[in-house]
C-alpha cells in the first residue's frame, strides 16, 4: 500500500508564464537567458516551413565546441593561471559530469567567478575562487564550454576531449497546431488555445508522441488542444550538448528577425532545457533533482514581436526568476 500511495503521489512542479513584447524597454527576454548557465539542449519549432534558411542552418552549426576533462582535481578551478586565462575573460561555464545531483558530490563554476559546491544533498555552498583547500582536493570529470576556448591546449596534460553538439533536422507534415492569440496568455474557448495547453503540446511534439488519439495508440492517446490549424509542414530543430547562453540569445535575436518579411506562420518557438545534474536553475537559485530534475524555459514568438515566455522547474526548485 505505501508504494501504490508513493507511485500516486504527483511531484509538484511549477509553470510560470507571461507576455511581453522584444521592443519593450523592461522586456526581461535577454535577462532571463543570459542567466539560465546551464543549458543541454535547445529546440525551435517553425511552423509552414519545410526548409531552414541558410542564415538559421549555419547558426545552428556554429554553436560548438565543448570540452570533457576526465579526473580534473579540483584545485585547477582556483589557480592563478586559470582564473586569469579563463574566468576574468568571462563566458567560461564548468560542470561536472555524470553526478546525481541528490546523492553525488556536484561542482559548478558560473560566469561570474562563483564556484557552487553540492557536498551533499543536505549541503548547498556558494563560494567565490577562494576557499579551505579541502574543498577542492577531489578530482572529478568535468565538462566546460567556453568562448574563444584554449581548453584543449590548456588541459593537454589530463584526458581532455573535444565534442561537437548533436543537431537533428526534421519535417513533420501535416501537423496540427495550436491556435493562439497573443494577447491571450490564459486562451479563450472556441478562440485560442492558452499557453498551459501550448505548453503540454510542445512536450508531445518534442517527444514526437501521436497526436491524434488514435484508438489503437497505447503510448499516446494525446491529441492537439481545440481550437487548432494544420500546418502543411514543420521544421524541428534540435540541438544537443552544453550550449552557452550567449550563443542562444544569438539564436533568440535571429528568430525574432524571422518575420522581418511575410511568413506564413504566425508564431515559432524556441525551448531550452538545463542539465538536470545542475546545482542551479537560473542565477545561483539552487537546484535539485528529487522526482524530475527539470528546468527549462520556452519563448512563442509572435509575428508582431509579442512574446510568450514560459518558465518551468520541478520538485525541489524555487519559483522561477
Amino acid at each position: 500500500m505505501a508504494t501504490l500511495r508513493r507511485l500516486r503521489e504527483v511531484p509538484r512542479h511549477l509553470l510560470v508564464c507571461e507576455k511581453s513584447n522584444f521592443g519593450h524597454d523592461k522586456s526581461r527576454h535577454r535577462h532571463l537567458v543570459e542567466t539560465h548557465y546551464y543549458n543541454y539542449r535547445v529546440s525551435f519549432l517553425i511552423p509552414e516551413c519545410g526548409i531552414l534558411s541558410k542564415e538559421l542552418k549555419d547558426l545552428v552549426m556554429e554553436f560548438g565546441p565543448y570540452y570533457c576533462v576526465k579526473d580534473l582535481p579540483l584545485y585547477e578551478l582556483i589557480t592563478h593561471e586559470f582564473i586569469n586565462t579563463f574566468v576574468k575573460k568571462g563566458s567560461c561555464y564548468a560542470l561536472t559530469y555524470n553526478t546525481n545531483i541528490d546523492e553525488d558530490n556536484t561542482v559548478a563554476l558560473l560566469p561570474n567567478g562563483k564556484l557552487i559546491l553540492s557536498l551533499d544533498k543536505d549541503t548547498y555552498e556558494e563560494t567565490g575562487l577562494q576557499g579551505r583547500p579541502s574543498q577542492y582536493s577531489g578530482r572529478k570529470t568535468m565538462r566546460f564550454s567556453a568562448e574563444g576556448s584554449m581548453m584543449m591546449s590548456y588541459f593537454s596534460g589530463y584526458g581532455i576531449q573535444e565534442h561537437q553538439p548533436k543537431i537533428a533536422l526534421s519535417t513533420t507534415p501535416d501537423l496540427r497546431c495550436p491556435v493562439l492569440r497573443s494577447g491571450l496568455l490564459g486562451g479563450e474557448p472556441e478562440a485560442a488555445c492558452s499557453t498551459r495547453e501550448l505548453f503540454d503540446w510542445l512536450g508531445a511534439v518534442f517527444s514526437h508522441a501521436g497526436l491524434n488519439n488514435e484508438p489503437y495508440n497505447f503510448v499516446s492517446t494525446y491529441c492537439c488542444p481545440q481550437p487548432s490549424a494544420v500546418a502543411a509542414q514543420a521544421s524541428l530543430c534540435t540541438i544537443t550538448g552544453f550550449i552557452l547562453p550567449e550563443r542562444i540569445c544569438v539564436l533568440l535575436e535571429r528568430l525574432c528577425r524571422y518575420f522581418d518579411e511575410p511568413k506564413l506562420a504566425p508564431w515559432v518557438t524556441l525551448s531550452v532545457q538545463g542539465f538536470a545534474d545542475s546545482p542551479v536553475s537560473w542565477r545561483e537559485s539552487e537546484h535539485g533533482f528529487q522526482k524530475g530534475g527539470e528546468h527549462l524555459y520556452n519563448f512563442v514568438i509572435f509575428n508582431n514581436q509579442d512574446y510568450w515566455l514560459q518558465m518551468a522547474v520541478g520538485a525541489n526548485d524555487d519559483c522561477p526568476p
